[in-house]
């Protein structure tokens, strides 16, 4: 790699991991720049998966001070991350890449509009039970999704957890990179083993990703909510255009 390779590879993953820090997205960037840097769908996947999962980790640690949540709640989300997780992962693994191409751009498009609208879907206070039971519900889909492809996370697990009533920005946040580096861990793991990783490119963008991501909490903890969701609108229709342009041959 060139110094300005390793200069854009390292931009990515500060970038990309602050991102996923604020609201969630972080991969709609990595993501198309290794496809444009000659990388298959596939393998673009996996590696933004590794060069971004240690900085979900630094942004979980930078968010402490905002968990709030029942302690038997948040292992039931952790399990049920884990088992969500593995059973993506592996299917990702199985799933033939042009298959996989071609579900891209929808799946982007369903995080990103369920976030969009779903904080005027919240249930009823009468449903608290049913309400846990189906975030719980909606977690292992997401995790199963998060398995199979990285990108949107974040946005899918916010809108989840709107559903249950949260309403914190921040706390949601603090919550959302728990889950999602615990998806992201088991599809780490997995990811070793598939003979896709470019380890050159994956330790420069780790690099930067541990730097962003606990960065990226920090300043994401001092504006305001209604900044983080226009963050997170923006990011998800702005990428969700370009992998459907991408995908209709308009690019």
């Amino acid at each position: 790699m060139t110094l300005l390779d390793i200069a854009i590879y390292f931009l990515a993953g500060f970038i990309g991991s602050a991102i996923n820090s604020v609201a969630g997205g972080g991969t709609f960037l990595t993501f198309p720049l290794l496809i444009l840097n000659g990388m298959s769908a596939l393998q673009a996947n996996i590696m933004s998966t590794i060069a971004l999962w240690p900085g979900s980790v630094a942004s979980a640690l930078a968010y402490k001070s905002e968990r709030n949540i029942d302690k038997a709640q948040l292992r039931r989300f952790i399990t049920i991350s884990i088992l969500g997780s593995i059973v993506g992962t592996t299917t990702l693994l199985l799933t033939p890449e042009q298959t996989f191409e071609g579900l891209v751009p929808w799946l982007l498009l369903f995080a990103t509009l369920l976030f969009t609208f779903g904080r005027n879907l919240k249930l009823p206070e009468s449903s608290t039970h049913h309400g846990a039971w189906l975030g719980f519900l909606l977690q292992f889909v997401i995790a199963v999704y998060g398995g199979y492809f990285g990108a949107g996370i974040g946005i899918l697990m916010l809108a989840m957890l709107q559903l249950m009533g949260f309403t914190h920005i921040h706390q949601m946040n603090a919550l959302k990179t728990i889950l999602g580096s615990t998806i992201n861990a088991v599809a780490f793991i997995m990811f070793l083993f598939s003979g896709k990783v470019i380890w050159a490119v994956a330790a420069v963008m780790i690099a930067g990703a541990l730097a962003g991501g606990y960065f990226g909490a920090k300043f994401a903890l001092r504006i305001s909510p209604a900044k983080v969701r226009i963050i997170v609108c923006v990011i998800g229709f702005v990428m969700t255009a370009y992998f459907f342009a991408k995908e209709f041959s308009l690019m």
